[in-house]
């Protein structure tokens, strides 16, 4: 049976869900600006004005195959209603907020996906569950970051074989420039991948409340909204996770800063066009290990990596067990 929502508690649920996409961006700052930061090309008050522009206008280049999954194919959208859609984003944000005050760089992304997961069990058990696309995103929390490690291994081997001859000073001038490119795609990369969760979580709401006519799309307001709440809380910076990302993995040059950034905002085009909803966290903080490794395995602070990839193992299921938790509450007291 429909669970059906007062007109203005929807409206408060779209809220809290443009909510946690703000804090996504807040989050999530550091995946855009971390190495145009770090390589000092761009002062970080200009960098997250770069990084925004680039997140809202994303939905201009990509289709909306992430925000499908996500609203039909990590649980079974009959059993969807704004209990579920409540306790999954308090699953998400209260993870998120954790992660942000240590510093940590988690995935926003699977924090939502296990929050979605862990409401559907505690409402109706493990048939919930969409196995075939919550195994595929799972996949992507090792396979995402590996893919981004290899691209920008080899990015750093192709440039510096075609500027050897090039002098230091020459090489630095020349990705200075480029890295503003390169940002460009990364920061587009995400906003088309992480965005597009948020409006797959309020389109499942609203097509469960019966607002989409009886078949599931992304309304353009919906679009709009989402990019804009990303936007505005990339604006407002991680500064403690741009600090881990952009110096404490590695130290990187403007040339490494390109190659890292490249190689994340290929693995993001990637994924967006398959509809894989991956951690953009995952992606850049391996391509920024690749890039570290190929100047020597020693540049790079494995303790520190190491303790990143544990956060990376733990959001799904910490987010699954908080919205188990939230729903169970919900459900008790309403």
């Amino acid at each position: 049976m429909m669970e059906t929502l007062a007109f203005p508690l929807l409206v408060g649920l779209v809220g809290i869900a443009l909510l946690f996409d703000f804090l996504n961006g807040l989050h999530d700052a550091a995946n855009s600006i971390a190495t145009i930061v770090s390589t000092r090309v761009l002062r970080p008050q200009y960098a997250v004005f770069w990084a925004a522009f680039f997140n809202f206008i994303a939905f201009l280049f990509f289709g909306l195959h992430v925000a499908t999954t996500l609203g039909k194919g990590i649980i079974d959208p009959s059993i969807v209603t704004p209990h579920v859609v409540f306790a999954a984003l308090m699953g998400a944000i209260v993870w998120n907020v954790v992660t942000w005050l240590a510093g940590i760089p988690s995935s926003s992304s699977h924090a939502l996906v296990g929050g979605l997961v862990g409401a559907g069990l505690a409402k109706t058990g493990f048939s919930a569950v969409v196995w075939s696309g919550l195994i595929k995103t799972a996949g992507a929390i090792f396979l995402s970051p590996a893919f981004g490690f290899f691209l920008a291994l080899m990015l750093v081997l192709a440039v510096s074989w075609t500027f050897v001859k090039r002098t230091p000073f020459a090489v630095d001038k020349t990705f200075r420039h480029l890295q503003f490119v390169s940002a460009s795609l990364y920061s587009l990369g995400h906003g088309g991948n992480d965005a597009q969760k948020t409006m797959g979580i309020i389109a499942v709401l609203l097509y469960s409340q019966g607002y989409l006519g009886g078949e599931f799309h992304v309304p353009f307001w919906v679009v709009i909204a989402c990019q804009s709440a990303m936007a505005l809380g990339t604006l407002m910076g991680g500064w403690r996770i741009v600090h881990t990302m952009g110096s404490k993995i590695t130290r990187l040059n403007p040339m490494q800063g390109f190659c890292a950034e490249t190689g994340g905002a290929i693995t993001l085009f990637i994924a967006t066009h398959f509809g894989i909803p991956v951690s953009t966290t995952h992606t850049i903080t391996g391509a920024i290990v690749g890039v570290g490794a190929a100047r020597r395995v020693s540049a790079v602070r494995w303790g520190i990596a190491g303790n990143i990839v544990i956060a990376w193992i733990i959001t799904m299921p910490a987010g699954a067990a908080i919205a188990a938790c939230a729903y169970w509450l919900v459900d008790l007291f309403v």
